[in-house]
């Protein structure tokens, strides 16, 4: 089996890996009758001459590839027919501007492997930089908060070497008794929850947190569903329910946004959930907020000020609360400052790739090169054979255009 590391084509350029030059290496030594090539990119944080340096071919045609790795959406015009592709597409979520791509996809006879639904048996994710992105997350917060409020100024992650550079930044800066809440407990929020224990601030209870109306130290708490949702009929929350029934719903968020000086919000959100605050609740004189960062990015989603995705070289932007219009990053201090960076990962690519292309290695190959017996690149097969595959049949009126 040939595998071909593909050139990223997106805009803005992505400078991730799937797999890194020592580790295109281990794929073959683990990994019998698999040779890995790679198309040269004058962007990656690795460059050509690392591959090349350690015997992995430099071939710019993978069309006698069998399986083909990128990381973000492949263009239109460079799909080969016939192949294997893996992939972050987001399709899933019938997102409009990529239904082009999934139809590109079917037309083409393609096997669509998207990382994003990569789970192992009990269905939890295997795979994924949900990690780096609560990492540069958080930190761009915190970068956010202080430039607000003329406290602090942190170097821009992605100007930072690594990720040891970034948190030894945080290590420089004082807090005031500033009080933050995070959202989620996926891998993303562990990541955020990471930057938070480094610098020793204080975890507390939902409970100790609304109490908690002006700490002496820095605080913050992490939030689940049941601390922000409640069931519309008044039934007791069922966490179970919540992810089947989630119309079923509504939010229940406004005590912590009287609470809360800076959110964090890293949980998976469904569109048939309810947001967590609506526009006209973020009117209230009592809403706290003064930044968001955003890590779920999505637009319009559960949280009304996310209304564009920011990007790593200008990653703030103001929301006025009363007219719900975006401004110029903290140009008026009753604005609420966002940060909703899409590609956060980014801003460190070389740990990022690294922690990436160990799951890769560990958890997924051995079910792409030996056997699937736990079913890992079915079930994450969006599309086989020229067809949406059974788990994926809802797209199909999205793939007709309707």
């Amino acid at each position: 089996m040939k595998i071909g590391i593909l050139r990223e084509g997106k805009t803005p350029p992505d400078k991730r890996v799937p797999l890194t030059p020592e580790q295109c290496l281990e794929v073959m030594r683990t990994f019998p009758g698999v040779k890995v090539v790679v198309q040269p990119s004058p962007i990656r944080s690795f460059k050509d001459s690392e591959y090349a340096e350690l015997g992995i071919t430099l071939q710019e045609d993978l069309s006698d590839c069998d399986v083909l790795l990128g990381v973000k959406e492949v263009r239109i015009e460079d799909f080969i027919p016939g192949k294997i592709y893996f992939f972050f597409s987001h399709t899933i979520k019938k997102q409009e501007y990529n239904r082009k791509l999934l139809q590109t996809v079917l037309a083409k006879n393609i096997q669509l492997v998207d990382y994003e639904v990569l789970t192992n048996k009990e269905g939890f994710r295997i795979i994924g930089f949900g990690r780096f992105a609560g990492l540069v997350g958080a930190y761009n917060g915190l970068r956010a908060f202080g430039l607000k409020n003329e406290l602090f100024e942190l170097k821009p992650a992605h100007q930072c070497a690594d990720l040891a550079e970034m948190l030894g930044h945080l290590k420089k800066i004082n807090l005031p008794p500033v009080k933050i809440a995070v959202t989620g407990d996926g891998r993303v929020a562990g990541g955020v929850l990471e930057i938070l224990k480094h610098m020793n601030i204080m975890r507390v209870t939902p409970e100790g947190f609304l109490n908690e109306v002006e700490p002496e130290s820095p605080i913050y708490v992490q939030l689940l569903p049941n601390n922000y949702a409640k069931r519309c009929d008044g039934e007791a929350f069922d966490l179970m329910h919540f992810f089947n029934h989630p119309e079923m719903y509504e939010n229940a968020f406004q005590p912590f946004a009287k609470a809360t000086d800076l959110l964090i919000a890293s949980a998976y959100w469904d569109p048939k959930a309810p947001v967590l605050f609506t526009a006209e609740e973020m009117k209230d004189p009592d809403f706290r907020i003064s930044v968001i960062s955003d890590i779920t990015c999505d637009i319009e989603g559960s949280i009304p000020s996310t209304k564009k995705a920011s990007t790593i070289d200008d990653p703030f932007y103001d929301y006025n609360l009363q007219t719900e219009e975006l401004e110029e990053a903290f140009s008026n201090p009753n604005n609420l400052s966002v940060q909703a960076v899409d590609n956060l990962p980014c801003e460190l690519p070389k740990d990022a790739s690294l922690d990436f292309g160990r799951n890769l290695i560990e958890k997924v190959f051995p079910s792409l090169f030996i056997e699937d017996s736990d079913a890992i690149v079915e079930r994450a097969s969006i599309t086989k054979a020229g067809k949406l595959t059974e788990r994926f049949a809802y797209l199909q009126d999205f793939a007709d255009g309707k």
